[in-house]
């Protein structure tokens, strides 16, 4: 019976290592999607910004134009409701630095979880103990959980 139990062991170890290796894979795969997350977002968000902010220096002009042509004032009325809205814009795409962080903080979380998964199951090897990355001393970076105006924290 002995036997029977010590020659299974190695079975179930090796079980293990497959799925701990598995498992660190699949976190590594999840840290490197959301870095490109991460790239797509500040992308997104620059290129928004600019153009925000491109046509709130055009509508700016139009107003001032309008003003010292004595335009009426149903025009001005109209742009600086405009300009009201790409404002609103604006300050929504700070939602970008709430996702950055938010990001940022699980990409660390993952990566220490797999680094400590390593480490654990694989132990040391010929470079020594395995490094393992910091984990975030702070349970959540953002508070914040709904965009409404002027509840916008930056961090």
């Amino acid at each position: 019976m002995l036997t029977n139990e010590t020659s299974a062991s190695p079975d179930v170890g090796m079980f293990s290592l497959l799925a701990a290796a598995e498992l660190q894979d699949h976190l590594m795969t999840v840290t490197n999607d959301l870095e490109r997350l991460q790239r797509l977002v500040d992308d997104t968000g620059e290129a928004l910004s600019n153009h925000f902010f491109a046509a709130s220096g055009q509508i700016q002009g139009l107003i001032a134009q309008f003003q010292e042509q004595g335009e009426d004032t149903r025009q001005i009325d109209c742009l600086n409701a405009v300009m009201a809205e790409i404002t609103g814009a604006i300050t929504a795409l700070q939602f970008q630095d709430m996702v950055t962080q938010l990001i940022a903080h699980t990409s660390q979380r993952l990566r220490n979880c797999s680094d400590q998964l390593a480490r654990d199951t694989f132990g040391s090897d010929e470079d020594g103990e395995a490094v393992v990355e910091i984990a975030p001393l702070r349970p959540n970076p953002v508070t914040q959980d709904e965009m409404d105006a002027g509840s916008i924290e930056l961090f």
